[in-house]
């Protein structure tokens, strides 16, 4: 790869462009238009300069016939995509002259431009870095998700607790979308179904369109494209011109409304018989779409559907997609009469599926009353599924009946339910865990009994992210200096920055790397500043824990150790005390009390450390409201401590920890997830890692775990637990806590935060000493980013093509 000089023929065919764009697509005159105005026309001409790009893709496809994967997942949290654009073409300084000859200052761009609300957390931004790596390999493939009208929300902050607001990312439009008004699909729900002679018969359904819209996925050193199309939910009917001239405007539009429902967020509110619903109508309306739209492309080119392996892979990302085994079931049956030996044998060529969890409560499931009234086809299908799976155990293992139920795609304890996991599991030919522990354990507990049954089918594919994004973007100032070491080759080869280990002791390279830090920090600080009213030293220990609200993750053990080091700072204000500010933030689902009254208790604690003269700047805590992309790409360039703290045997993997790692923070967690690759790449004297190990979690639940006693034994442990119980940090409101306090005591402590404390609070010591002394902690630092090669989502695409999907490269 090479980074171009300055392309004087290139900066006047982007000048005349930008301003063709401002004047006949925006509509404004040079003279009056705005900083949004020029960032619009900007984004136009660069996403020309991507058409190009996709029409080349576009022909080599077709001249190849080669195999095309098709990518579904509920989220594609891409964020901003200006500056990921003019870097995937290399014209960022060309982009930047232009604009200056029209007197313009690209940096006051950037910002303007919205995060697209397509995603929440992990599942969405792997989804996003492997669309970024699948254009960049050349391997042919397609994103399938949903356009949603205001994401998930966005999230405020109000007298400490989160509220929940509208995300109005499409206020001004998106630039980098293309509408494809031919390419609509008819998606039914409910009604009855029916045998026919030989065939079976859906009818009297209620009915809504899915609206293509498409967005193109730049490679990066290449001239491949790939592309993420999203579905737009659409009336049938959209308005009801007999109610309305009957001035019953509400009857009127009450069609155009339930359709769009469909796709207006992400994660609808599940707390009740609607939300729930609404759920399950919207994981059909987009598996419906993408499986009738990805038939279509495939019988554009060929007329026998016992091809489609050949030229098809379908990946499910999680459970949320995986009605598109039944959706292609049916359509195979239903619509080119195939039996179901044929058509059930093509399924299993055609998908493979990722499971990210290992939590029984968070696998997938459907009740079959709510399942069979809004797709009664479908639960035939599953049921037909179940028989013939059921059926192949009962030939193969005798009449195990405890196996059969165990293993059976429908629940039969309590309410019935279909299990998606499971359905999952039976349909793919390949099903793969996210790190090596995950996989490792997927096969031990939730699917140990299918590892039995179908030996071969489970693999793990440990997962990455692109440095595109995540250094060469996010920090210009460390990859300036990596560029100017080991030349830029690093942002398509990742294995390359193994040549800073040796950088690692040159104390002149030391300098250099912590003043880029410091950059980041300052940035960051500004930020803090200008955002929240709260100042904070660039040269305190930035301590950062960002990812999605949730126990599991233990954003509360971290609460607790600040509070313990809040209270040796009160005990002991003279000491020679480390400063540190503590950096929090991530969203809670709406519906998570627990989650949230954690949010709470953190900007709570914040108060009432920041206002405390006694502390000063020995001990800063903030909570950054609205955690996204684009945000996380300030925050995480500045950390210099990775907090990945979740139960050993929780995480499935995380890619915040190689994010954070990968800009030159040090982690501390637990043995869980990727954090044990983490581990062994960057070497084990380079990461701070406490707490129980998987197999002491089981072996501590197995002996009747005891957090009473733990804290009883712990006196700085208690007197936390004491603090939270008697209102210290709400005074207005002394009981408001009671359920935490409650959940860690008496109610059992589920994800062992009381076990770790007191290994955690050590660890915590243990990096405070480090950062005491800068030239040993950037020298780790150093080396923790040259051990990030392998975490390349690059590496973990070209796994999934070659293992699972068997799709090569496309030639341009």
């Amino acid at each position: 790869m090479k980074l171009t000089d300055l392309n004087q023929d290139n900066v006047a065919n982007l000048k005349r462009s930008i301003t063709d764009k401002l004047i006949y697509t925006v509509g404004k005159d040079p003279a009056c238009a705005q900083a949004k105005d020029w960032l619009r026309a900007t984004a136009l001409a660069v996403r020309d300069r991507l058409v190009d790009r996709a029409s080349a893709t576009a022909q080599a496809q077709q001249a190849s016939d080669i195999k095309h994967v098709y990518y579904l997942s509920i989220e594609f949290l891409i964020g901003r995509a200006f500056t990921n654009a003019m870097l995937a073409l290399d014209i960022q300084r060309d982009v930047q002259h232009a604009l200056a000859e029209l007197g313009v200052d690209i940096a006051a761009l950037p910002d303007l431009e919205p995060d697209a609300a397509l995603g929440n957390g992990g599942l969405g931004r792997l989804a996003a870095c492997f669309l970024d790596s699948m254009a960049t390999l050349g391997i042919s493939g397609f994103g399938y998700g949903i356009r949603y009208d205001y994401g998930m929300f966005k999230q405020q902050i109000v007298d400490g607790r989160q509220v929940e607001a509208p995300d109005y990312w499409l206020a001004d439009g998106n630039p980098w979308e293309f509408p494809r008004l031919d390419v609509e699909y008819r998606v039914r729900f409910g009604g009855r179904v029916e045998q026919v002679g030989e065939r079976i018969v859906w009818s009297d359904t209620q009915d809504l369109l899915a609206m293509a819209y498409d967005v193109i996925i730049p490679g990066h050193a290449t001239q491949a494209t790939n592309t993420l199309r999203l579905w737009s939910a659409k009336p049938t009917q959209a308005l009801d011109l007999p109610a309305f001239n009957g001035g019953d405007y509400v009857a009127a539009a009450a069609q155009k409304n339930l359709a769009e429902n469909v796709t207006r967020v992400l994660y609808p509110d599940d707390s009740t018989p609607a939300g729930r619903e609404l759920r399950l109508r919207q994981e059909y309306f987009f598996c419906a779409a993408s499986l009738q739209d990805l038939v279509k492309r495939f019988l554009a080119r060929h007329s026998d559907v016992d091809r489609l392996p050949e030229h098809v892979a379908i990946h499910l990302n999680d459970t949320h997609p995986v009605l598109a085994i039944p959706e292609l079931m049916r359509i195979l049956i239903d619509e080119h009469d195939l039996a179901f030996p044929r058509a059930w044998a093509i399924t299993q060529q055609v998908f493979s599926y990722t499971n990210h969890t290992l939590m029984q409560e968070a696998l997938e499931t459907w009740p079959l009353d709510l399942f069979g009234a809004v797709l009664p086809r479908h639960l035939q299908i599953v049921f037909d599924i179940n028989t013939a799976f059921i059926t192949d155990i009962n030939t193969r293992f005798g009449p195990d009946f405890d196996l059969m139920r165990r293993v059976s795609l429908i629940n039969e304890d309590g309410e019935r339910r279909v299990r998606m996991a499971y359905l999952a599991v039976v349909a793919s030919h390949k099903v793969n865990g996210v790190s090596a522990l995950h996989s490792e354990l997927m096969r031990q507990s939730i699917f140990a009994d299918f590892a039995k049954v179908f030996p071969d089918r489970f693999t793990n594919k440990t997962n990455g992210i692109t440095p595109r994004r995540w250094l060469s973007q996010a920090n210009p100032a460390l990859s300036s200096l990596i560029d100017a070491r080991i030349g830029p080759d690093w942002r398509c080869d990742l294995d390359k920055l193994a040549a800073l280990a040796p950088l690692a002791a040159d104390p002149a390279f030391g300098a250099q790397f912590r003043a880029a830090k410091l950059q980041n920090k300052e940035r960051l600080a500004d930020w803090i500043g200008q955002h929240l009213g709260i100042t904070v030293s660039p040269d305190s220990l930035f301590d950062v824990h960002v990812k999605r609200i949730h126990e599991y993750k233990r954003q509360l053990l971290n609460v607790l150790h600040v509070i313990t080091r809040y209270q040796r700072i009160l005990a002991n204000p003279d000491a020679s005390w480390v400063p540190r500010t503590v950096i929090f933030a991530g969203k809670a689902a709406s519906a998570y009390h627990m989650a949230k009254q954690i949010i709470n208790l953190i900007n709570d604690v914040a108060t009432t450390i920041n206002a405390d003269p006694r502390v000063g700047d020995k001990l800063k805590v903030v909570f950054l409201p609205n955690y996204s992309v684009s945000l996380a790409e300030i925050i995480i360039p500045a950390a210099d401590l990775s907090e990945q703290i979740s139960t050993a045997g929780t995480e499935a993997s995380g890619t915040g920890n190689m994010k954070l790692a990968l800009n030159g923070a040090l982690t501390i967690g637990t043995l869980d997830g990727a954090n044990v690759e983490m581990r062994e790449s960057v070497g084990a004297e380079n990461i701070f890692i406490f707490g129980n190990t998987t197999e002491e979690v089981a072996q501590l639940r197995a002996r009747g775990y005891q957090p009473a006693a733990i804290a009883g034994q712990n006196a700085e442990l208690q007197q936390v637990l004491d603090m939270l119980r008697d209102g210290a940090f709400s005074p207005d409101e002394t009981g408001r806590y009671q359920a935490i306090h409650d959940a860690l005591l008496t109610w059992g402590d589920h994800y062992l935060l009381l076990a770790d404390y007191a290994s955690y609070v050590a660890a915590q010591d243990q990096v405070d000493q480090l950062y005491r002394t800068p030239g040993e902690w950037t020298r780790k630092a150093i080396l923790n980013v040259a051990g990030m090669g392998v975490f390349s989502s690059d590496r973990t695409i070209a796994e999934y093509a070659s293992q699972i999907w068997r799709a090569k490269p496309l030639s341009l």
